[in-house]
């Protein structure tokens, strides 16, 4: 899992997530609104709605992500969860058909205590072998 993951707040401009997603060696942040995790924004997220605006340079891109998107518009509001101290099996289980790319980890308060990835999972196979 990694801990204390970078995350985004409701209202938070869409073109900041987008600088932070490529400026850093992730590609899903939790969306939250205070503690609470309310959705998940993925760098294919983004990509989806800007695909036809391919050419233009950063700072247009940046420009019409804000005037035309919200960080809403992108994120998956169906987020995967579990608590901590759940069995990895668990995470593998719910990862292990390909549609889901993360999971969200919580307390029990219901409050973000990490992510898992799947280049976490990977991660950590490379440790049995």
């Amino acid at each position: 899992m990694t801990s204390d993951p970078q995350t985004a707040q409701i209202g938070q401009p869409l073109s900041e997530v987008h600088v932070l997603l490529q400026n850093r060696n992730f590609h899903h942040v939790p969306v939250m609104d205070g503690s609470e995790p309310v959705g998940m924004i993925s760098a294919t997220d983004i990509l989806k709605l800007v695909y036809d605006v391919e050419g233009h340079e950063e700072r247009a891109l940046r420009t019409h992500l804000d005037h035309q998107f919200t960080l809403e518009d992108a994120m998956s509001t169906d987020l995967v969860t579990v608590k901590v101290g759940d069995a990895l099996r668990k995470v593998v289980d719910l990862m292990s058909d390909g549609t889901v790319h993360s999971v969200l980890v919580l307390n029990d308060d219901g409050e973000l205590e990490g992510i898992v990835t799947s280049t976490d999972l990977i991660r950590q196979l490379g440790v049995f072998l």
